[in-house]
C-alpha cells in the first residue's frame, strides 16, 4: 500500500516541469517561534520546502518521504545551498518518529489522524509542532479530493488537546484572501 502511494507521488512530481520548493505558511509566519537549536523534522516532506527553512535557521535537519523523486529533487536543492539535511525515503505511518526525538516538527499538507499521537509523542519536552493542512471547506485547487484528508472545523485544535496552542488560524471559506480559505495552521508546544 505504502509503495504504491509513493509511485503515485513519483509519478506526479515526474510530470510537473517544474518542482517547487515553497514552505508552508505556517512555518514563515511564526519563524519566530523556532529555538536557536536543536533536531527538526519535515515530515512527509515531499519537495522539502519546511526541511530547506530549519536547516539554513540551524536546526539539524531531517526529511522523510514516501516519493523518491520529490527526495532526489531536496537533495539536489539542499547541495547547491550548502545546506545539511538528512533525507530519508521513509514510510511515515508505518514507521513513525521515535518517541523524545525532534525539538521541531513541521507537517504541511499532509494528514494521517492515526499518526498524531506518535508525531506528540515524538516531541521532546518544550517541543513545538507547527502544522498546516486543508479543511473539508477547501473548495479551491490545491487541495485532497479524498475528504479523509480534510479536517472538520477546529479539528486540528482537537487532534494536538494536549499540547499547547502558540498560534492558530483556521478562515473557513470567508475573507477575501483565497490563499488561507478552508487551510488551519496551528504552533502547538509539548510541556511533560
Amino acid at each position: 500500500m505504502a509503495e504504491d502511494i509513493g509511485l503515485k507521488w513519483d509519478r506526479k512530481y515526474q510530470s510537473k516541469n517544474i518542482i517547487t520548493n515553497s514552505p508552508s505558511s505556517v512555518l514563515t509566519t511564526n519563524l519566530h517561534l523556532l529555538p536557536d537549536q536543536g533536531a527538526a523534522l519535515d515530515l512527509a516532506c515531499g519537495p522539502g520546502g519546511n526541511a530547506l527553512v530549519l536547516a539554513e535557521k540551524g536546526l539539524e535537519t531531517s526529511a522523510w518521504d514516501l516519493s523518491s523523486v520529490a527526495l532526489s529533487h531536496l537533495s539536489q536543492t539542499a547541495k547547491s545551498r550548502k545546506l545539511s539535511i538528512s533525507i530519508a525515503h521513509r514510510d511515515v505511518v508505518n514507521q513513525p518518529p521515535d518517541s523524545n526525538s525532534f525539538d521541531v516538527i513541521v507537517v504541511s499538507n499532509f494528514l494521517e489522524r492515526l499518526l498524531i499521537p506518535a508525531i506528540i509523542s515524538a516531541l521532546k519536552n518544550n517541543g513545538m509542532i507547527f502544522y498546516q493542512t486543508f479543511t473539508n471547506q477547501r473548495v479551491i485547487h490545491p487541495a485532497p479530493v479524498n475528504p479523509n484528508y480534510k479536517l472538520d472545523p477546529n479539528e486540528l485544535l482537537r487532534l494536538f488537546d494536549p499540547l499547547t496552542i502558540k498560534y492558530y488560524r483556521e478562515d473557513g471559506n470567508s475573507g477575501d484572501n483565497k490563499e488561507f480559505q478552508g487551510i488551519a495552521m496551528m504552533v502547538a508546544q509539548k510541556f511533560i
